[in-house]
């Protein structure tokens, strides 16, 4: 079956204009989205921008989407190539931290940069950004908790505190690193990390 050209070229320009605007909207805000802003950066036409989202909320959500499979593809996949356990765990602790500190997207990590923005302003936006950002923090848990399943991590251990306390930490690092441009956050929060995850750990003799 002969292949649409008009639609591989279509989806490949929709693919180019996403991966602009997030890494736009990493660094100035989803709000600092515009559809003619973006034509112009890339050359397009501004009629041709707009029929592939419609409107600037659309670009937005679609934005978000395009965010949310680069930080699968960086983070959650390479945890998810590991059988369940605390190396599972450590590997999307560390996963996390090099994605973020790589500056895939060049303001950091795309969720903590847009999540800050639109945390009190209610809407399709906000309920995206928060979505993934909830889906996040239940992975984590739900890493951890697969590890202390597999019985390496100790049966006492506070499932929720632990996440908590590994999401708060990846968090900061990304926070602190880029507000000073320092990558020094990340080397602390890797070792205080995975030291919370060698507390929690089951030890052998």
């Amino acid at each position: 079956m002969p292949v649409d050209g008009r639609l591989v070229r279509g989806d490949a320009t929709r693919r180019t204009i996403l991966a602009h605007a997030s890494a736009v909207a990493s660094v100035e805000g989803l709000d600092g989205l515009s559809i003619g802003k973006l034509a112009t950066e890339l050359e397009l036409s501004k009629s041709g921008v707009f029929a592939l989202f419609g409107s600037k909320e659309e670009l937005q959500l679609a934005a978000i989407r395009f965010a949310a499979d680069v930080f699968a593809e960086n983070v959650a996949r390479p945890a998810l190539a590991i059988p369940p356990g605390s190396t599972r765990l450590r590997v999307l602790c560390e996963a996390w931290l090099d994605y973020s500190e790589r500056r895939i997207f060049p303001g950091g990590c795309f969720f903590f940069n847009t999540g800050a923005e639109f945390d009190a302003r209610p809407g399709r936006v906000h309920d995206a950004i928060a979505d993934n950002g909830r889906a996040f923090a239940e992975f984590i848990a739900r890493t951890a908790q697969e590890a202390k399943d597999a019985g390496e991590l100790r049966p006492d251990t506070d499932i929720a505190r632990l996440a908590f306390e590994l999401h708060a930490l990846g968090r900061a690092a990304n926070a602190d690193s880029v507000m000073y441009d320092d990558p020094e956050p990340y080397r602390l929060a890797r070792l205080c990390m995975l030291s919370r995850v060698d507390d929690a750990a089951v030890t052998t003799l």
